[in-house]
């Protein structure tokens, strides 16, 4: 059963759960509410929390668990000679998905049947041409050991499938049955709706910690596998990015991605920064409403354009003037993709960023720090200077803090703006390129985990981690060190 209709049938159980359990608790006090401990929608909502979230929650877990089970018992089918002929073993398994999903598409188009997916062999049928025929398109020739472990791949996500859809439902029914049973007038179903709520939102917590310590493990231990591989000083200390796919002549030193990255950063920064907080500052305190209810919008519209177009705009517009009218005259380069070019244009990306959050902290400060300067005699310019800004500062460095961060994982304005030379340069008219651009570049199509010059990307993103984890530090201290205390 398609895991949408096994979803449609858990709601629909949840809803006939929350009407019956609302008729049984009338029903049992004689159909006088007043009587009920708890209102007549806790009793629903008990029956329903009682079917759909434990089926749910079993699903969810199913879901991620079957996968990882299936690939285990299929990869101890491939031997060991096609995995070296293959490369790897996760490539030879991405062959097998791909051939057990190319016969799934076959069945549903009619080409195949169920009967001859399971039975058909290499020996007698060109697997990948019946599979184009199709739509499907396979790199190489489909091998039998590859086809056999398909044919299982296939067979045990279908078992999977089917225990996984009786086992939910039959969660949801019996769910339904116990919260229906225990439903009478003296239940307490508010208090049990409200744990079941509070442990909803502890769990959905407990998710989101999860998922940020399950990002940094993934990228600590692939760090790890990647400096057995290559030295850890040659990485961080390193001026030379030259990734040749051979480990002997392979280098990957950090620091010209490092500079490109900062470099480009900044020059975003000086941008963004005094634009953003001085249009925030006059739409605040400056700007009559109808202004405001313009200029915002406008504003707010540069963080809506995508970043390719913001990209498209640097390598056709701001490029060659750049180049024409700054780096030529003063002989500083003749390249139209620069490091300015692409801070520039970042940088103008990210005034929204700046200019809306600092707006609204801005518009949060009370209004009686306002009356107070004015009342002890201040100027309007007096009282922003050293009244509202100094109270606005921790959502003004916040707001810092977010246009840094994204100037730093911006990828496409870089790519088309600055080039993708890693280099060491003060010019800043000469092309570069960042970290985040050569972790696209080093995943980029069948990548093979066992070289080093896969697992750097894992290195590369762990360095962006740490650099913005600092951010948060030094914003952290800035605050605490220079925010205005108010009673």
């Amino acid at each position: 059963m398609p895991l949408l209709w096994i979803l449609v049938i858990v709601l629909c159980l949840g809803v006939a759960g929350y009407v019956l359990g609302r008729q049984r608790a009338m029903a049992s006090a004689g159909g006088d509410r007043r009587i009920l401990h708890s209102l007549p929608s806790y009793y629903g909502a008990n029956v329903s929390i009682f079917t759909i979230v434990p089926a749910l929650l079993v699903l969810t877990i199913w879901l991620f668990v079957q996968p990882v089970v299936i690939e285990r018992q299929v990869t101890s089918m491939i031997t060991d000679t096609a995995i070296e002929d293959a490369g790897s073993r996760g490539l030879v398994m991405t062959d097998v998905r791909r051939v057990a999903e190319g016969l799934d598409v076959a069945i549903e188009q009619g080409a195949l049947t169920s009967e001859e997916a399971r039975n058909i062999r290499t020996e007698f049928t060109n697997v990948r041409s019946r599979l184009g025929e199709v739509g499907v398109a396979l790199g190489s020739e489909v091998t039998p050991e590859v086809l056999d472990a398909a044919q299982r791949y296939r067979e045990l996500n279908r078992i999977g499938n089917q225990m996984m859809t009786v086992v939910v439902l039959i969660l949801a029914a019996l769910g339904l049955g116990y919260a229906y049973a225990r439903t009478h007038q003296e239940f307490r179903a508010r208090n049990t709706v409200e744990y079941a709520i509070l442990t909803i939102l502890v769990l959905a917590s407990t998710i989101a910690i999860l998922t940020t310590v399950g990002i940094v493990l993934s990228m600590l231990f692939e760090t790890f596998n990647f400096f057995q591989l290559y030295p850890a000083q040659d990485f961080f200390f390193g001026t030379e990015w030259a990734p040749t796919f051979e480990s002997d002549a392979s280098e990957l030193g950090l620091l010209p991605l490092l500079w490109g990255t900062m470099y480009v950063s900044v020059i975003a920064l000086l941008v963004a920064v005094p634009i953003g907080l001085f249009a925030a500052i006059y739409m605040a305190e400056y700007a009559s409403a109808r202004v405001r209810s313009i200029a915002k919008p406008l504003i707010e519209i540069l963080a809506g354009i995508p970043t390719i177009v913001y990209g498209l705009f640097a390598l056709i517009t701001v490029g060659p003037l750049l180049r024409d009218y700054f780096a030529e005259p003063l002989g500083l380069g003749t390249s139209s993709s620069s490091v300015m070019t692409a801070g520039i244009v970042m940088g103008i990306m990210l005034i929204p960023f700046v200019s809306s959050l600092s707006d609204d902290i801005i518009n949060a400060v009370p209004q009686s720090l306002r009356d107070g300067s004015f009342g002890l005699g201040a100027t309007h310019s007096e009282t922003v200077k050293q009244v509202i800004l100094p109270a606005a500062l921790p959502g003004i460095v916040g707001a810092i803090l977010l246009a840094a961060s994204r100037a730093i994982g911006e990828t496409m304005i870089v790519v088309l703006g600055a080039g993708a030379a890693a280099r060491l340069d003060l010019n800043p008219f000469e092309a570069m390129t960042t970290v985040t651009v050569k972790i696209v570049g080093q995943l980029t199509g069948d990548t093979d985990f066992s070289s080093p010059e896969a697992l750097v990307a894992f290195a590369l993103g762990l360095t962006l981690f740490v650099i913005t984890l600092g951010l948060n530090v030094m914003a952290l201290y800035i605050v605490r060190r220079y925010r205005e205390q108010y009673e």
